[in-house]
């Protein structure tokens, strides 16, 4: 079997092997304990950043406090989701991506200067819009595939949190009409990939290869789970997996919230469950 011959075949199991038992008590003590503000969502998620260490990027979304502010604030994923929301309804595009940015940096004191330089490629505006374009139309593997590589400096972990707010978008859309409208955007939606999730990813991964009695499992998941660079093809078997574990964790009494799966990859972020372990 070649490399990729074993890499597909332990996608086929991670898809027949969601989360085992011991994932499944840790997700349902997590969402009694302190994960229980999320079990109707993961919107009021929030981090804390400094409004005065971004005064330098422009546009600045209008929802989000003056930069004039020295101290710390808070954002919520429902607050980016409704700044990302007015922004793409005026086709400020860029204006979409700070919001976005701004949660996923948080206090992270290169954040700025790095998206200064996103925001000054040429072909920020128009990539994003085309992006916007293709979620509506084709669904978030083909609006990942456009995005990967397209501007310079941004890469999966922050475009896929604006893909994924801008799915909220899309979302809230469906909940406010009795009829799914014909350019709705295809199943699953947008969720975010960053680094931490991969990891977790990475390490089920492998202890379902070994399993499977993969000689090379440790190599074959590090090799498919990589840090960065993910390809679109992985961030789909990354949506498929994550939707279908939280049609199992909704069947198993635990009062999952069955239509949300971002509660289970804020919770795979958190590190509530460790498949290491």
């Amino acid at each position: 079997m070649g490399r990729q011959d074993l890499a597909d075949a332990l996608d086929d199991e991670l898809g027949k092997r969601l989360l085992p038992p011991t994932a499944v008590r840790a997700l349902g003590r997590w969402l009694a304990g302190s994960g229980a503000q999320y079990v109707t969502g993961a919107g009021g998620h929030a981090v804390e950043y400094v409004p005065a260490q971004w005064s330098g990027i422009e546009p600045w979304p209008v929802e989000l406090p003056e930069r004039s502010r020295t101290g710390t604030a808070r954002i919520s994923r429902d607050q980016v989701a409704a700044s990302t929301r007015g922004a793409a309804e005026r086709s400020q595009w860029s204006e979409a991506l700070v919001a976005s940015y701004v949660w996923g940096q948080g206090r992270t004191g290169y954040g700025p200067h790095r998206l200064k330089e996103i925001l000054a490629e040429p072909t920020v505006d128009d990539a994003l819009a085309t992006a916007g374009a293709t979620l509506r139309a084709e669904g978030a593997v083909a609006a990942y595939h456009g995005l990967h590589g397209a501007v310079k400096g941004l890469g999966p972990a922050f475009f896929t949190k604006f893909l994924y707010f801008l799915d909220q978008r899309h979302v809230l859309d469906q909940s406010c009409s009795l009829n799914m409208t014909a350019d709705a955007p295809a199943a699953p939606r947008a969720l975010i990939l960053d680094q931490r999730v991969a990891r977790v990813m990475r390490a089920h991964a492998a202890r379902v290869g070994a399993d499977m009695g993969l000689a090379t499992a440790l190599d074959v998941a590090a090799w498919i789970w990589s840090d960065s660079g993910w390809t679109s093809h992985r961030y789909g078997v990354y949506l498929g997996w994550i939707h279908s574990a939280t049609g199992q964790l909704a069947a198993a009494g635990i009062g999952w919230p069955g239509s949300r799966p971002d509660v289970l990859e804020l919770a795979l972020f958190d590190g509530v469950w460790n498949p290491a372990s």
